[in-house]
Formats: C-alpha cells, sequence, structure tokens
C-alpha cells in the first residue's frame, strides 16, 4: 500500500499475516530501508510485496527495528539473507535479540523460539542519524514498552514521517516495561510534530492533530 511517493506498507496484518507488526519501505533514491521485519512466517509474500514496488537495482540497505519484540523481529535473519542489508536495534534490546530470550522478545506469546540474531550495528545515544542513499533516517531512543523501544523519523520535503511502532504499548512486566519511561516518551513523541504515524497495529495517521490525538490518548490513560 503505498502511503506517500517513496513510502509504502508492505507488510503487516493485511498484507502478510496476523501476526506481524506493520512493516513498513522508504526508498531514497538508489538506496531503501524497511522498518521492522514481522515474524518471518510469510516471508515470501513479503518477498512478493516489495518486488511489486521497488524498482530493480534499488538496494534494501537497512532493516531498522523498534524494539525487540517477535512481532517485529522474528523474520530480520530472513530478510537479512534475502537482501543482504544491516540489521540496526538499540543496545538494551539487542542483548535479548542476540540471546535469542523468547520470553523478553515475547515470541512465546506467539508460541514460538526467538533465534539468536545478531545485531549490525547497535544505537547507543538518544539520537543517532543514518544516510540512507540522498536521505536520513533519524532513531530517537523512546524506551517504556521495552528498554530499548526506538522510533525513526523520516522527512520527506516538508513531511515529517514518524515510525512509532507500538505506541499504545501494552506494559508487561515481561517484557520489562517501564511505565515512567513510557510517559515521557509518549510526550517526546509529540514535540516531534510529526505529520505522519506509521503505527505497528493501529494503521497510519495523518495530519498532526490526528497524529497527536493518537498519541496523546495514551498519555491521558
Amino acid at each position: 500500500m503505498k502511503i506517500m511517493e517513496n513510502l509504502w506498507q508492505v507488510g503487516g496484518a493485511e498484507f502478510t499475516t496476523v501476526e506481524d507488526a506493520a512493516i513498513y519501505l522508504v526508498r531514497f533514491g538508489d538506496k531503501a530501508a524497511l522498518i521492522d521485519s514481522g515474524c518471518g512466517d510469510e516471508h515470501e509474500l513479503l518477498v512478493e510485496n516489495i518486488s511489486e514496488v521497488l524498482p530493480t537495482g534499488v538496494g534494501i540497505e537497512y532493516l531498522f527495528l523498534t524494539h525487540c519484540h517477535y512481532d517485529h523481529t522474528g523474520g530480520a535473519q530472513k530478510i537479512r539473507d534475502q537482501y543482504g542489508c544491516k540489521i540496526v536495534a538499540h543496545e538494551l534490546d539487542s542483548v535479548f535479540l542476540e540471546a535469542g530470550d523468547s520470553k523478553v522478545t515475547a515470541a512465546a506469546w506467539y508460541e514460538a523460539r526467538m533465534m539468536p540474531l545478531a545485531i549490525d550495528y547497535k544505537i547507543s545515544d538518544k539520537t543517532e542519524t543514518f544516510q540512507v542513499g540522498n536521505g536520513q533516517v533519524t532513531a530517537h531512543h523512546c524506551p517504556g514498552h521495552s528498554p530499548g523501544s526506538v522510533v525513526y523519523l523520516v522527512e520527506f520535503g516538508p513531511a515529517r514521517v514518524l515510525f512509532g511502532q507500538d505506541v499504545h504499548g501494552p506494559l508487561d512486566a515481561s517484557f520489562l516495561s517501564n511505565p515512567d519511561d513510557y510517559r515521557c516518551s509518549l510526550s517526546f513523541m509529540l514535540g516531534l510534530n510529526a505529520d505522519i504515524l506509521c503505527e505497528g497495529h493501529f494503521g497510519i495517521y495523518r495530519g498532526k492533530d490526528k497524529v497527536k490525538k493518537f498519541i496523546g490518548s495514551f498519555l491521558n490513560e
């Protein structure tokens, strides 16, 4: 599904399998990046969806993971094997991915096992920016849902697009969730003043007012 020029949703409940969180594809000239990987059960369908929108010769350089949970990361190794991309995650969640921790990664919720996943680049600062082709992806550490949750911000001309997977939570002790961090992160996301929010399970919100209303609704709970 085309969201705007050079931005598509290629995976998720309506596109691959109901177990998958949303998977987004962004293109910057001759390079592209994926945001999250889904659980990997419908990898071939995901590849078909990507092939339908990504021109031949445009390489996927990065797979940016928003956090360690299985519905966002279980398919990461298959994507790296397919496209030769680098996997990026925050260092605080990388620990559980590299250890194959099925509890903290929530794989156990899906009656699955998280296989150990090597992370190519571990985000360690509050904010880091990645050059992708002729564009940039900025990562912001927003803990709460998990210790190493990250949101990614991309600017397409005047439009600020926020990939805020699992803005809604949930918070759970088995995820090592932190309610205070979560509220601080929601407030931070509001300050990013995004025009479009691409969320992990609740779809796409367009317009600053709608984005802020959605994020703010969880801050007020």
